[in-house]
């Protein structure tokens, strides 16, 4: 009992990142930028999020029963915070130059954990690597719309 409820503890960390991300919808200002042509429609973002956090909770939780607390979770918990202030940054204070530097800071942090995931649990590596990719393509998507939207 006690195994699942820690997976529950850490299920809850990272959707309460994703929690406060939905704080900040995309709404009309998003609807008015001019998009590169690989920008995804609005309805794939939840599903993929929903998958993604499912994936690093319980990535974190596997590398978290093998070593508990320690450095590993620390990256985990940053890359969090910062993958939360990702959206208010955006899409909240339409700061698209600072989403930028704290997107590239998220994605360092996300590889970070996943190199130290690895060395503790393989499945909890591989876990984090469809994290990589969402965010490695988001963060070149941020960039795109920075560069396309140099007023907004």
């Amino acid at each position: 009992m006690r195994k699942w409820m820690s997976l529950g503890v850490f299920v809850l960390l990272a959707f309460a990142a994703g929690f406060v991300g939905s704080r900040f919808p995309p709404g009309d200002w998003y609807a008015a930028l001019t998009k590169p042509s690989f920008n995804p429609p609005n309805s794939v973002f939840a599903p993929v999020w929903s998958a993604l956090y499912l994936l690093m909770a319980v990535a974190a939780w596997r590398a978290w029963r093998k070593s508990g607390i320690d450095a590993a979770t620390g990256l985990w918990l940053a890359q969090l915070v910062l993958n939360a202030a990702w959206s208010w940054l955006f899409f909240g204070r339409h700061l698209l130059a600072v989403a930028l530097v704290d997107i590239v800071v998220l994605l360092a942090l996300i590889v970070a954990t996943t190199v130290a995931f690895f060395r503790r649990d393989r499945a909890a590596g591989w876990m984090m690597v469809p994290y990589i990719a969402w965010v490695s393509f988001a963060t070149v998507l941020n960039a795109a719309l920075w560069q396309l939207n140099p007023g907004a």
